[in-house]
């Protein structure tokens, strides 16, 4: 059909869907130039997912680690190195230095340089660091949940979104958790680490696999740490590593932000990445009011966003944040019936500003770290 529905006659159009015309018809090149060019957009996407799988297998089998600092090498020197099939690592590699991942030179060899070794092989010391997104693409039945979650409006939990999801979140935040929060974060927040050091009270609502708690735990001994989340896949993940580290001041407690007691006070709460995913972020505002102390603080990590779309666009990474909404987000905040469901773009400081306001606070502060996806916001009564 044409644009305004009428039957458009298939032999009027060429295989491109474009009308036909002389070939040397200056619209109809331009019309084939255009859904080519759209064409090859859409391409792409396709071939990012595949690069996707070649990064995952990459993390999982240690390539991008057994390549740091190793130089040049052939796909026969990384099979020694990994004993591995050298078949498989060749096309491997070769899929790599096609996407730009890895370094190919004359002789045939591939290297991992200082650059790309930061993003992809340095997870304790590198903000770049950006394995932990890749975790091997969505399994069919959480894609089929996703998909019937669109026809009864009702989302699923983070618990239901498959077992992959609490340790690759772990992961993908984990960086900004190990090289923002204690450095950056906290002393931003004027008194706190003194309190800390005292052996004050830190609440984590929405923990996940408690990988900020853990970081505050390791760097205030003294300090008494709680986790809050809903997830036991996820706690699991952080009581086993708060015993790996041999930490005896955390705590993780399977219970939602409305559980959370308002007695005794914290000196600190933490909703790090978590609000804009709860059905009722309004509620656990209320909570967290009534369980911090007088003088405490409320440190608050949001996605970065404006509110305003055309905004927004400026950022590369758009597509992406909008990605991880409808497959998780979003799909948590509106995993209740009465769900506000803001999914991953919304709280931006305005609406974060009048939902902290309403839940009874009167200093909101914003504090910038960089970050290329997050704000940090503080909050105090």
């Amino acid at each position: 059909m044409d644009r305004q529905g009428r039957q458009r006659d298939p032999a009027s159009t060429d295989g491109y869907g474009c009308p036909m015309a002389s070939a040397d018809d200056p619209a109809t090149k331009t019309a084939r130039d255009d859904v080519a060019l759209f064409a090859l957009s859409v391409w792409t996407y396709r071939m990012g997912e595949a690069v996707s799988l070649m990064i995952h297998i990459g993390d999982r089998l240690g390539l991008y680690e057994a390549l740091a600092n190793a130089g040049p090498v052939s796909s026969e020197r990384l099979a020694e190195m990994t004993q591995l099939d050298e078949r498989l690592l060749r096309e491997w590699l070769y899929g790599q230095a096609a996407a730009n991942l890895l370094d190919y030179h004359d002789d045939g060899t591939f290297e991992l340089n200082a650059v790309q070794a930061a993003v992809l092989a340095h997870e304790e010391t590198s903000p770049a660091f950006a394995l932990g997104a890749f975790r091997g693409g969505t399994e069919p039945e959480v894609v089929d949940k996703v998909i019937e979650s669109f026809r009864t409006g009702r989302g699923i939990t983070y618990e239901e979104q498959g077992s992959r999801a609490a340790a690759g979140l772990a992961r993908m935040t984990g960086q900004s958790s190990r090289l923002n929060l204690t450095s950056r974060a906290l002393p931003a927040l004027g008194d706190v680490e003194k309190k800390l050091d005292a052996g004050g009270l830190v609440l984590d609502v929405g923990c996940g696999a408690g990988v900020a708690l853990l970081e505050v735990a390791k760097q205030f001994p003294q300090a008494q740490c709680i986790g809050y989340d809903p997830s036991p896949s996820a706690l699991e993940i952080g009581r086993a590593k708060a015993a790996e580290l041999g930490l005896g001041n955390v705590t993780f407690i399977e219970a939602f932000a409305a559980d959370v007691p308002s007695e005794p006070k914290a000196d600190l709460i933490m909703t790090l990445d978590v609000l804009h995913d709860m059905p009722r972020p309004d509620e656990a505002a209320a909570i967290i009011r009534s369980a911090l102390a007088d003088n405490g603080s409320w440190l608050i990590k949001e996605i970065r966003s404006t509110g305003d779309f055309s905004s927004d666009r400026r950022n590369p990474m758009l597509p992406l944040f909008y990605g991880f909404s409808l497959f998780s987000c979003l799909q948590s905040a509106i995993s209740e019936p009465d769900g506000m469901g803001l999914g991953t773009l919304g709280l931006h400081p305005e609406r974060l500003g009048e939902l902290v306001a309403d839940a009874g606070f009167s200093t909101f502060n914003i504090h910038d770290l960089d970050e290329p996806g997050n704000v940090y916001y503080e909050a105090r009564i």
